[in-house]
């Protein structure tokens, strides 16, 4: 997790931001949403990403995260009122 998200509050393992999940979020321009979620939900995105035990499932779950952020009000396919 990056040193400018407020953390502090988490009971849940933290996770670090792996180099091809930020490069999916920049060159789709989903950084800004990404940063607008809560710090717990930025979190679980990486954490579930990461957990992926194939190239493939991590890629649909990259594609998930982004098409989430990008329709905005769903969050692990669920609704989400942010």
């Amino acid at each position: 997790m990056d040193e400018d998200i407020d953390t502090s509050r988490m009971k849940r393992d933290i996770y670090e931001m792996p180099a091809d999940v930020r490069d999916a979020l920049s060159k789709a321009g989903a950084m800004d949403a990404y940063r607008s979620r809560p710090a717990y939900q930025q979190n679980d995105y990486v954490g579930w990403i990461t957990r992926a035990k194939l190239p493939a499932t991590r890629e649909k779950r990259i594609r998930q995260m982004l098409d989430e952020l990008d329709s905005g009000g769903v969050y692990m396919k669920m609704n989400w009122n942010g």
